[in-house]
């Protein structure tokens, strides 16, 4: 190595950092021999602060700015070594550059259901996640306690930590904050707050201050959720008559898109739903009629299936009466036959009811004509 190489390696130290990674919270200037010539250039950026380690012990917290290391601007570093003047003895430290900013979108959640006491359900299971951000507030305490010797620290390194501590303050502050599970969802921000200040608390022994947390969502577990729904399907259909007549409905619908499985059983299972809806409802009146209540079957009990409802009875017709350009009734049939019998109607009569195409001879409907038959026909021409 030439004279000017070796003035050049006296003379000039520029010690800075630069970390396009986003995810390195600690970095240590790597230097031969760890010697840092007296009188070196330190550069310290916005969102970074550097600390120095001098034989094992912390010697120095620098906050941004540009620095000549000498004994005048470094006390501390003073008062642990007297140095000689001059650039004949350098000094063998450490530089920790830490950074300060705010490492955000950092992923938190429940691996385990939490335990909980709601006012409305009682004993509850639920689950969380969301997303927060962290900050370094004290370089030497992080450095000392979290750090140690470690040349690149990154992100992933305490994350984990970190979401324990997260999920341990979640737990105890939902389980002590008597919010319903219903209206958690409404209360989102005030127990991010709430479980942020708890967790600045505990993380301000590593030298971390926890800004920001967010929690995106609250769950129950997939069982409670669907009592959950049918509860609240019974609120909007209203009274448990009419569930229980939609509930079956519904599973005849279900039955009937799958006619062929199981052997037809779901159909006859839905065929014997239907019948029962039907007894039930012809035994409560039209839809909307005064509610009854329902007793809870036992769970033991088999599912019995309602006999089928007799069919109503046939609807009787009644008849007009064409005379003379006029017509007369209605009458019941029972009425024509007595008409028939005091001479007031005859084969020739002219007829209509209801779903009739036109006016016909009441001998021709086949309905009518049975009542002449108690009445001898008359007698032939010329007898």
């Amino acid at each position: 190595m030439g004279i000017l190489d070796f003035l050049s390696g006296q003379f000039i130290d520029v010690i800075h950092w630069t970390d396009d990674t986003r995810d390195t919270l600690v970095w240590r200037f790597e230097r031969e021999g760890h010697e840092i010539k007296y009188g070196a250039k330190l550069t310290v950026r916005e969102g970074q602060a550097a600390v120095f380690v001098h034989e094992g012990q912390l010697a120095d917290v620098f906050t941004p700015g540009l620095y000549m290391l000498e004994t005048n601007n470094m006390p501390i570093m003073t008062s642990l070594q007297h140095w000689d003047h001059g650039f004949k003895s350098p000094f063998k430290s450490e530089v920790y550059f830490v950074s300060t900013t705010r490492f955000t979108d950092l992923k938190w959640g429940t691996k385990n259901p939490i335990m909980a006491r709601d006012p409305e359900f009682g004993p509850v299971r639920i689950r969380a996640f969301g997303t927060y951000s962290i900050r370094v507030t004290d370089p030497a305490k992080f450095l000392s306690e979290i750090v140690g010797t470690d040349g690149e620290f990154t992100m992933d390194e305490i994350s984990y930590q970190i979401r324990n501590i997260i999920v341990q303050e979640f737990s105890r502050v939902i389980a002590g904050s008597g919010i319903p599970v219903l209206d958690m969802a409404a209360n989102t921000a005030d127990l991010g707050k709430m479980v942020a200040a708890e967790i600045s608390g505990v993380i301000a022994e590593y030298g971390l201050t926890l800004p920001e947390l967010y929690i995106e969502n609250i769950s129950l577990p997939p069982a409670v959720e669907e009592v959950l729904d049918k509860r609240t399907s019974m609120g909007i259909v209203g009274d448990l008559g009419r569930f229980t007549q939609f509930s079956a409905a519904d599973a005849m619908t279900r039955a009937a898109s799958n006619p062929g499985g199981d052997g037809g059983m779901g159909a006859g299972l839905g065929m014997g739903m239907g019948m029962a809806m039907a007894n039930q409802m012809a035994q409560s009146g039209p839809w909307g009629a005064r509610p009854q209540a329902a007793a809870a079957p036992t769970p033991q009990a088999p599912v019995q299936v309602a006999p089928p409802a007799p069919p109503p009875p046939p609807v009787e017709h009644v008849w007009h009466i064409a005379e003379n350009g006029a017509t007369h009734g209605p009458y019941s049939k029972a009425r024509l036959g007595r008409m028939v019998t005091e001479g007031g109607m005859t084969r020739d009569t002219m007829v209509w009811t209801a779903g009739q195409d036109g006016w016909m001879r009441a001998e021709d409907v086949t309905e009518l004509a049975q009542l002449f038959t108690v009445m001898p026909p008359p007698p032939p021409p010329g007898v």
